[in-house]
């Protein structure tokens, strides 16, 4: 029964991707690989920042913190916390910001990579 919810909510809301051009999308590829979302399916606002994500077309690690317990230890460890959705987001400098809440995340996406960021 879940199941089909979800797939349900999931094309009332699905978007097409994003598309670049080649040189665009590698430039994207390479700033996301310092990128990785703590999550876990079920989570009503993980899906949002997930359906945000594959609209932009990015390839964000995801770190499923129900099935792997090292996800969820890291999480606490680096951001205080364990509350999903999180977006580690690393530094130049290799130190990393963890940002909480899917509106801010789905902002600080589309800012980056949407129309106007790439």
């Amino acid at each position: 029964m879940f199941t089909r919810l979800r797939r349900a909510i999931g094309q009332m809301f699905h978007s097409t991707p994003i598309e670049r051009s080649p040189e665009d999308q590698a430039a994207v590829d390479h700033a996301c690989k310092k990128l990785s979302l703590y999550q876990f399916q079920s989570c009503p606002f993980c899906m949002r920042v997930r359906m945000q994500i594959e609209r932009l077309a990015l390839p964000i690690e995801l770190r499923d913190t129900q099935r792997e317990p090292k996800h969820r230890q890291d999480l606490m460890a680096g951001g205080g916390r364990t509350m999903v959705p999180c977006l580690r987001i690393e530094k130049d400098d290799g130190t990393a910001e963890w940002m909480y809440e899917s509106a801010d995340i789905n902002r600080y996406l589309e800012r980056r990579f949407g129309s106007d960021g790439t």
